[in-house]
């Protein structure tokens, strides 16, 4: 070694180079850190899909459902969430609606076309409701007296029952609608046609007036004139259209082969009759939810148990029907579901003659996926009598919850209830205001609602709502108090409005009666404590402005003294 040089250290590795060296690869690591982020953040943002609000695990679900906020709005344990509630507003796709000026463009293009300007034939003569002339005239008018409405489509103009009277029917949003959904009107046009042949609307008929232009829904038929896109069609087809047709016959098998073909799901028994709304729907998407995980159809009892909650009589009450409450047109559309009774008369007659075979379930805690192999032709789940134990929707709890969806976006409202909604709406031109004013029992106990009853008075509300709302404003009130003349005194400064004002619209001369009495077999059905809450909870949704009891009238909490914090938490 004496005659080898020593390892020689190159100018990197000179101690007073060291320090510089080491803020270098410092550097070059943070970079490559940053490197790695970026495309890290760049590959989630490009697959990322946001999750869907319909779809939330069932503890979301759950807490939003049995909520105890303090907003009055955001929570009401009487009425029950639905599909729609679930759906944002897409501005976009509502964008194209008709304006007066799209009407007079198509005007002037026929007229340069077809038409001329001399008046032909006598103007004694009936009027031709199909005239496009007539058409144009109806469609600008009804553009220009409803200010606060979008329209979307017009249907053709049908005649009336006078010479000079046409029906036309148009699809439609408030221009304020906070809800998804589209809306449907036909009214009745008296026409004025002068000496010389000039066209003018003298008037205009109430809500659902044109009895005349009320087509059944067809998908085939094209409209009278609609400015529309293929995005917005997919979003209309996905839409509930409130005031069209019902039709929610109970679907029925084509044949013996397609029964026997068929593979079926049924829920019997249970703790979950009589409970409440939100309770009922509960389970009842769990077993629709499984049915669809399980590709099979579901055998459904569509008579309920109202309870004691929502009934005059304060007491449980069997005999109600899904069909009252809930949109089954959309439901029968959109899944594959049956009635039990139909169900069961077809089972009778082919179950031994095709060896069709029945599976039962008695334990709750057998999952989905462990009948996801099951051939038999049905599967049953019963469930016995020891609360809590025997509600359906503990089926989708545990592991289920992540493999087994609820649809919600099977469950709409019922369109005939909501159709009294649109109603009272129309006839309030979709331009009021709404207040929530809890009363009763709570404005009765000073120990949790000290101030509720003082805050609520005649005189508090004009000195809180003067602030709010404009005088003379249409004013929908909903409340729990039983006799409105005590709000006598608010009609100084506002035009209020009441659910009771229009009984007319449930009474024995109403389509909702008659629909209603056709569905229960002749019987008559009462308009319940549930559809006046859900009608007046509604209504009061589309008010322009919206005014709270709790947060807004009272600094009360809405559960008693001392639960502010743990309600809005």
């Amino acid at each position: 070694m004496l005659g080898r040089p020593g390892l020689s250290r190159t100018g990197s590795f000179r101690p007073e180079n060291l320090g510089q060296n080491a803020l270098h690869m410092i550097g070059n690591l943070c970079f490559t850190i940053f490197v790695i982020g970026v495309l890290v953040f760049t590959i989630i943002a490009a697959t990322y899909e946001p999750e869907d609000p319909l779809f939330h695990p069932s503890t979301k679900l759950t807490t939003f459902l049995t909520s105890t906020s303090n907003a009055t709005f955001q929570s009401d344990n009487t009425v029950v969430k639905t599909g729609e509630d679930f759906m944002a507003a897409n501005q976009t796709a509502f964008a194209t609606f008709i304006n007066v000026t799209d009407v007079i463009e198509i005007k002037e293009e026929r007229t340069d076309q077809t038409s001329s300007s001399e008046c032909e034939g006598d103007p004694r003569k009936p009027l031709n409701c199909r005239d496009p002339e007539v058409f144009h005239l109806m469609m600008k008018e009804a553009i220009e007296r409803f200010k606060d409405i979008h329209f979307y489509r017009f249907g053709k103009p049908a005649p009336g029952p006078e010479e000079n009277t046409c029906d036309m029917a148009w699809r439609f949003r408030p221009k304020e609608g906070k809800t998804a959904a589209f809306y449907k009107d036909y009214r009745r046009f008296v026409i004025n046609r002068s000496e010389n042949c000039t066209l003018s609307v003298l008037s205009i008929g109430d809500y659902h007036s044109g009895v005349n232009a009320r087509k059944r829904k067809n998908k085939n038929q094209k409209p009278g004139f609609e400015k529309t896109s293929g995005r917005q069609e997919q979003v209309v087809a996905a839409l509930p259209v409130v005031g069209e047709t019902v039709n929610d016959l109970l679907p029925v098998v084509e044949s013996e082969n397609a029964f026997s073909h068929g593979k079926y799901l049924i829920y019997v028994g249970g703790g979950d009759r009589c409970k409440s709304m939100n309770h009922y729907l509960w389970s009842f998407l769990c077993a629709l939810g499984e049915a669809q995980y399980l590709n099979r159809t579901l055998v459904m009892d569509l008579k309920l148990c109202l309870s004691s909650i929502y009934t005059s009589s304060n007491q449980d009450e069997e005999g109600k029907d899904f069909r009252f409450y809930f949109d089954f047109e959309h439901l029968k559309e959109a899944a594959s579901v049956l009635d039990h009774e139909q169900f069961w008369q077809d089972w009778n007659k082919w179950q031994k003659k095709d060896g069709l075979s029945l599976h039962l379930v008695e334990d709750f805690r057998v999952t989905p996926m462990k009948l996801s192999e099951v051939k038999d032709s049905l599967i049953m789940r019963k469930f016995g009598l020891v609360e809590p134990d025997n509600y359906w929707y503990r089926v989708c709890e545990g592991e289920t919850e992540s493999v087994v969806q609820r649809p919600w976006h099977l469950v709409w409202k019922s369109r005939r209830l909501m159709d009294i909604v649109s109603a009272i709406a129309s006839k309030l031109n979709w331009d009021y205001d709404s207040v929530h004013i809890v009363r009763g029992e709570k404005a009765r106990n000073r120990d949790l609602w000290p101030n509720l009853a003082q805050d609520t008075s005649p005189d508090a509300l004009i000195s809180t709502l003067q602030n709010k709302i404009e005088d003379g404003r249409n004013v929908y009130i909903a409340t729990n108090e039983p006799d409105t003349s005590f709000f006598d005194p608010l009609k100084d400064k506002y035009s209020t409005h009441f659910l009771d004002e229009y009984k007319d619209l449930w009474d024995e001369n109403s389509e909702w009666y008659s629909e209603t009495k056709n569905l229960n077999n002749g019987v008559p059905v009462e308009f319940d404590g549930y559809m006046r809450v859900s009608v007046d909870t509604e209504v009061l949704l589309r008010g322009k402005k919206q005014i709270e009891t709790f947060n807004e009238l009272t600094n009360d909490c809405k559960d008693g003294i001392n639960t502010c914090n743990t309600a809005s938490s």
